[in-house]
């Protein structure tokens, strides 16, 4: 950091999921690379998991919240990762119970910045504290999500969310192939109209959150998304800021033995790695299909995913006589794996993703080929850009109105984008290559945190 600019001090406030309380921590790594003190707020018991991970403890100080007790949350449930997606309506509740701690530390440490994403409330408060602390809205979401689903073009202030609504981009949204499908405009619109806390929509929350900050921020690049991020600031008529990829640093511990010796036995580039994410719970049926597809391709496979509701093992959920038939060459496993050191295994040479931001790149790093499986919400979004626009992966097929894919689906994708000799293979793999290398520049994440940083100097001092 230049010797003319005073180090700042932020505050992290992040959503009760492991996947954004693991976001907040990597950029607050980066910052605090730079001298930048940090303060980071997360449920107490949640604190142990994420300490490995403080690269920078003398900077980055934790600040653990007791979890106020909501009716309907299990004893010792904190995050989203503890309970099922229906009970998150009170994770969220409880997270906004949390408002006088936050007051409280806030008012103690007296930062320049909060950096926030679902507490909506957030930006009030610090106006009503102290009017120069600033906020700033770090979606660890896509902007094109933002874009395509809450673009102020939507008026989504005046008038109730329908499916239809979302089938097609906003007016002035830039030139892209991404559309939604009707089950998947139709399960958008009923979760964002859900409550979402005590008398707040998921849809209102996250409208307001927008609305309020001093900035919004994202882990991408100019680059890969910047016409989306160019729209967004038109939009929104507020900065928006860049961080770059932010991608950790490579985990410094080996692949688990039996893992590694697993797939040590086969071709390089020759298995399937499937992963899902920590809160994706495929129902049997879809399960059993997802499996069967993976048999019918006759490449080795490795599918990380969790129990479906109802059984006690994930084995119990497999079709009969499947574990027998692919035996030595195919594992369902429901425990916890090391996705990045798996991926970069030069025996994976394709990677079945449900196009979470992470996992994407986590991925776009690897010489793996993707097929995408979007679930919910941004992974949709997410599937279309990287299918449809950019030309890196293959999407399996589902269908329109009841959102199902089949054994079929699955077994196709696969092939097509392992197919060197086909024309979709063949792009794929160039496309994939191109934007490895670019995110593989060793230059590039110091460029975007100068920025980023610059930018949040440029925000304190207006």
């Amino acid at each position: 950091m230049s010797s003319d600019r005073k180090t700042l001090h932020i505050a992290m406030y992040p959503w009760f999921a492991m996947g954004h309380l693991s976001p907040f921590l990597h950029i607050s790594n980066k910052l605090a690379e730079r001298g930048h003190r940090i303060s980071f707020f997360l449920p107490q018991q949640t604190q142990a998991k994420l300490e490995q991970y403080n690269l920078h403890p003398d900077l980055i100080t934790f600040f653990p919240l007791t979890i106020p007790h909501v009716e309907g949350l299990p004893e010792g449930a904190e995050t989203t990762a503890d309970v099922p997606f229906p009970l998150h309506t009170h994770v969220v509740t409880a997270m906004d119970l949390t408002r006088p701690q936050i007051e409280r530390f806030l008012r103690e440490l007296k930062p320049n910045m909060v950096f926030y994403d679902f507490t909506h409330w957030l930006p009030q408060l610090l106006r009503e504290l102290d009017g120069n602390i600033k906020s700033v809205h770090y979606c660890i979401i896509s902007p094109v999500t933002i874009g395509y689903l809450l673009s102020p073009e939507r008026k989504l202030t005046e008038k109730p969310l329908v499916a239809t609504d979302l089938l097609e981009a906003p007016t002035s949204f830039p030139s892209s192939s991404i559309k939604l499908r009707t089950h998947e405009a139709r399960g958008l619109t009923y979760v964002t109209n859900l409550e979402y806390g005590r008398g707040i929509t998921f849809l209102q929350r996250q409208l307001t959150a927008l609305a309020e900050c001093d900035a919004i921020g994202f882990k991408t690049c100019k680059e890969f998304e910047g016409k989306f991020c160019d729209y967004l600031e038109v939009q929104m008529k507020k900065p928006v800021i860049l961080a770059g990829p932010v991608v950790p640093a490579p985990p410094s511990s080996a692949l688990e033995e039996k893992w590694a010796e697993w797939l040590g036995g086969f071709e390089p580039r020759s298995v399937i790695f499937c992963a899902f994410g920590s809160e994706c719970v495929l129902k049997k049926e879809q399960l059993q299909e997802l499996v069967f597809g993976f048999e019918l391709t006759g490449l080795p496979f490795f599918a990380a995913l969790k129990t479906p509701e109802g059984f006690e093992s994930i084995e119990a959920a497999l079709p009969e006589g499947f574990e027998e038939r692919v035996k030595g060459r195919g594992v369902v496993y429901s425990g916890w794996v090391q996705q990045p050191l798996i991926l970069n295994h030069p025996s994976v040479g394709c990677f079945v993703t449900h196009c979470g931001s992470g996992s994407l790149a986590e991925a776009m790093m690897n010489h793996c080929r993707l097929v995408l499986l979007p679930h919910v919400g941004d992974q949709i979004i997410n599937a279309r850009m990287m299918g449809g626009d950019l030309r890196v992966g293959v999407e399996v097929e589902k269908g329109d109105e009841d959102g199902l894919f089949s054994k079929e689906g699955v077994c196709k994708a696969v092939e097509v984008v392992m197919d060197d000799e086909s024309e979709v293979g063949k792009e794929v793999k160039a496309n994939h290559t191109k934007w490895r290398e670019f995110f593989s520049n060793k230059g590039l994440e110091k460029t975007y945190i100068d920025g980023f940083e610059q930018r949040l100097h440029q925000l304190i001092e207006c």
